[in-house]
């Protein structure tokens, strides 16, 4: 499909969603830069494409955001469409887990993001163009005992994306968040949730390119909050309706089970 921006950033592109809105970014002719940690995963995908350029960072240091939020704002080489990707989740009860890797984890899903947004529309406003597509999760509409932080930097990602789209609206700059439900990736291999491919039917799995090809689609359009799948659009609307205490025991439950 064609799309209406003409370059773009990528960070968390080495696999899953980011891998493959990579992979449909290079096959409509968009040059676009990938970013990650694994430089020599990044190189394998840039060989796919023309116009591709590697940037290898660790999202989860100072060092790192601040080479990207760079690459972001460069005039000579301008960015139209930054997708904030990258993140990671921790599963298991929240005392028992290590404190440093759920730094990491706020660093990667909150610093990195907050930081990159301000770098795509400090530059992206005063030109009159840019897309901003921010990856959250179905996750951050409530409570998600056993991945509590997990859920927490999503819930901060979407109410602060929606905040942008308003901010934006009119200066020709279109913010979008991206809210999949389950989606087999390395998220699960990464987080501890591999028990999940045992727990949940198959009829509730997306598929990455799915969600990849609506949060293209969905940042395109200008839409303020894209959820793939028509179950977790009515889990999202039934999310607004249900008592909280109810929703939390619900999460629980499903987390035990």
């Amino acid at each position: 499909m064609g799309y209406p921006f003409t370059s773009a950033l990528v960070t968390g592109a080495s696999s899953g969603i980011g891998e493959v809105m990579a992979d449909l970014l290079g096959r409509a002719g968009v040059p676009t830069v990938v970013v990650a940690r694994r430089g020599d995963r990044l190189a394998e995908i840039a060989d796919r494409h023309d116009g591709f350029e590697v940037l290898a960072a660790d999202l989860t240091t100072p060092e790192g955001q601040q080479v990207v939020a760079e690459r972001i704002a460069s005039v000579d080489r301008p960015i139209d469409l930054v997708v904030n990707n990258a993140g990671f989740g921790t599963s298991g009860t929240f005392h028992e887990l290590d404190v440093d890797r759920l730094d990491r984890e706020v660093q990667l899903n909150i610093a990195a993001l907050t930081r990159l947004s301000h770098a795509a529309l400090a530059t992206m406003v005063p030109r009159g163009r840019g897309w901003l597509l921010n990856v959250s999760s179905i996750a951050g509409f409530q409570a998600a005992p056993k991945l509590a932080v997990y859920a927490a930097t999503k819930a901060y990602v979407t109410s602060f994306t929606e905040s942008l789209h308003e901010e934006v609206s009119g200066t020709g700059v279109k913010v979008s968040v991206l809210c999949p439900g389950l989606t087999r990736t390395e998220f699960q291999q990464v987080s501890s949730t591999d028990h999940y491919a045992d727990t949940f039917p198959d009829f509730v799995w997306t598929t990455v390119d799915d969600v990849a090809n609506a949060g293209l689609d969905g940042v395109s359009k200008g839409r303020t909050v894209v959820v793939p799948g028509v179950l977790y659009k009515g889990v999202v609307a039934a999310s607004g309706i249900t008592p909280r205490g109810l929703a939390r025991r619900i999460s629980g439950l499903v987390q035990r089970g």
